[in-house]
């Protein structure tokens, strides 16, 4: 047994990524915590620095979008990439990309043991030892990825914040460029009640004399006006650049530069193109330090891929894939099922926070949706699935007024999002469609053991 007088034993460091992220869960007290001064000080005494050009992008939506094009453009262009985003699909390690690659478990072990033992306790010669330091799991996984970038030796750096800018661990880190997509009510308990405060919490990721990147065509005055305070280099959709297409092809032009007669970008939906512009407009304002051709924008706009955004599954019946988790993201899902054309029957399978507005989400899709599916899913933070049809009962006009007609639209609760795809799939006929929706829990469970290919068993 040991005594207060021996040495302290050393305590056992986890040895697998999994057992890390364990102990990164049990850490602090609490899930979410923003602020900078302690994920900084951790830093400081990492010594941490990524050592080239960093372009960070913050939104509401179209935040992994963004990141996704900026890869595939600069792969193509033959720069050592990396990307850190969250949250991910369906496991860890997709939060972090080297060259356009998933790292591997063990590549982040060493990482993780390093910021353990830089939060920890310090001696200081002549004067009381340095605190340990708390870290939520955001913070210690944020601070062990960019540690992991740094020792890649990258050209590049591109960083999605989690939540928010300002007060995110990733805004430790100095952009060289700034990216803020469209903005819209979410997270608001943390970010605020309106755009315009949202906007503001966005607009911390700017630097003064960077580039400041806004695609939202309509952006918060707050982002504006915190741009000119600080003296950013900020670029506005219809006044730095703009875009145009027709049915076959787009161009930009912004800053005396332009592409034209390009093909549409392989992620599916008419809102890829206000992400596409952000991105081309954030290569223009960075060509002086990462020059990039006409053809590695082509060739990465037509290549780039990222599952669970309007990731269209060919099938009997259609499978589509979508992550859209807040009422912007519902109205685009919306407005591209809408461009899909005539499916017989949609059958829509919807798990998603409790915390979200569901009544708007279940409201705009509520047109479009034949048959519902709600599921649980395996976070406290879940509406449950009754709690979701419930919520679909009072938002939906159509339940309302033909729950009693043949043909009104139905609905069912399954315990898990796979449980609910199959029963979708069984009462599907082969022309159908079928829409996964609502969380990244609800799409990740879907594509855990790969993309599906459905099968209908009978005709109509």
């Amino acid at each position: 047994m040991q005594t207060p007088s021996s040495p302290s034993l050393p305590r056992l460091l986890p040895q697998t990524l999994s057992d890390w992220l364990a102990h990164c869960e049990r850490l602090h007290p609490q899930t979410i915590e923003l602020g900078l001064t302690r994920v900084r000080a951790v830093a400081q005494r990492m010594g941490l620095a990524l050592g080239c050009p960093v372009i960070t992008v913050a939104g509401t939506n179209g935040k992994g979008s963004t990141c996704a094009m900026l890869e595939a453009v600069l792969l193509q262009a033959g720069y050592r990439t990396g990307v850190f985003t969250s949250p991910h699909l369906v496991h860890f390690e997709e939060r972090c990309r080297i060259h356009g690659e998933i790292a591997k478990a063990t590549d982040f072990v060493a990482h993780f043991a390093e910021v353990e033992s830089s939060r920890g306790a310090k001696p200081v010669a002549g004067g009381a030892p340095e605190a340990e330091i708390s870290l939520s799991y955001f913070e210690f996984t944020t601070l062990a990825i960019l540690r992991l970038m740094q020792a890649s030796q990258l050209d590049v750096a591109i960083l999605e914040v989690g939540l928010g800018g300002r007060l995110d661990a990733v805004n430790i880190v100095d952009a060289d460029c700034a990216i803020i997509t469209s903005i819209d009510l979410d997270h608001m308990e943390f970010l605020g009640p309106d755009r315009e405060r949202i906007g503001f919490e966005k607009a911390g990721i700017l630097r003064a004399g960077r580039p400041a990147i806004v695609s939202d065509p309509v952006p918060p005055q707050s982002i504006i006006d915190h741009a000119a305070a600080m003296g950013a280099d900020l670029w506005l959709m219809g006044r730095d650049y703009n875009f145009s297409g027709d049915k076959l092809q787009w161009g930009w032009a912004g800053r005396g530069r332009r592409f034209a007669g390009m093909a549409y970008p392989a992620l599916r939906g008419a809102n890829q193109l206000l992400n596409a512009s952000g991105v081309l407009a954030a290569l223009t304002a960075l060509r002086e330090q990462l020059p990039v051709t006409a053809q590695a924008v082509r060739n990465g706009m037509a290549m780039v891929e990222l599952p669970g955004r309007f990731q269209i599954v060919p099938g009997q019946p259609t499978l589509v894939l979508d992550v859209a988790h807040n009422p912007h993201a519902v109205a685009a899902l919306a407005q591209n099922l809408d461009a899909m054309g005539f499916y017989p029957s949609t059958h829509a399978v919807f798990g998603a926070m409790a915390d979200k507005d569901l009544a708007s989400m279940l409201a705009r899709m509520d047109p479009l949706v034949d048959h519902w599916y709600f599921c649980d899913l395996p976070t406290p933070r879940a509406a449950t699935a009754q709690a979701l049809q419930t919520a679909w009962q009072q938002a939906s006009p159509r339940w309302a007024q033909q729950a009693a007609r043949v043909g009104a639209p139905t609905a069912q609760c399954h315990a898990t999002p796979v449980l609910a795809l199959e029963a979708a799939v069984a009462a599907a006929d082969p022309a159908d469609r079928i829409v996964v929706f609502g969380s990244f829990f609800t799409v990740g469970a879907i594509l855990e053991h790969g993309i599906p290919r459905l099968h209908a068993q009978h005709l109509a």
